[in-house]
């Protein structure tokens, strides 16, 4: 399980480049009702950035089309996390975000050997529109967990969750 960051730390902390440098694409987003809201910061145009969709039952039966970038931070905060369903299947390595309330799916975090890290649903950020490249569909079916944990750690994002205000 991921914990919650600490609420010191923002652009410019120690090891994370400052936006300037980074030249950010910053997207917001979040569920339906409001409860989940996510911050990409994401260091290429939306056109720019590979949008997947992976083989397994879940995304296929959430048409998910997922971001992430290496070099850039996923925040996701909740209203209220006890509405926040943190599900798991298959090898239980990742907490796909789920709002009870409303039922979007906003991404997945785990935790990896980098710390952790995470892949957002572009469909729940505002300027969804922009990520108009079609998604590549990887099977991930024969991966061995550490593999899975490997992979993640290079190629998810940086993420941040935040307790609620």
């Amino acid at each position: 399980m991921i914990a919650f960051a600490s609420e010191t730390c923002g652009a410019g902390c120690p090891g994370e480049p400052p936006i300037e440098e980074t030249k950010a694409m910053e997207h917001d987003g979040g569920c339906h009702c409001g409860n989940l809201q996510v911050h990409v910061r994401l260091t290429r145009p939306p056109a720019d950035n590979p949008i997947r969709s992976c083989t397994c039952s879940f995304c296929r039966s959430h048409a998910t089309r997922t971001v992430s970038d290496p070099a850039g931070q996923a925040d996701i905060r909740a209203a209220d996390w006890s509405l926040v369903e943190k599900y798991r299947f298959g090898s239980r390595t990742a907490d796909h975000l789920l709002c009870r309330r409303c039922g979007v799916y906003i991404g997945a975090v785990c935790e990896t050997s980098a710390g952790p890290r995470a892949v957002i649903n572009t469909l729940c950020l505002r300027d969804r529109a922009a990520f108009t490249q079609d998604a590549i569909r990887p099977d991930y079916d024969a991966e061995t967990t550490d593999e899975r944990l490997s992979r993640r750690a290079a190629n998810w994002m940086p993420a941040r969750l935040h307790p609620a205000a």
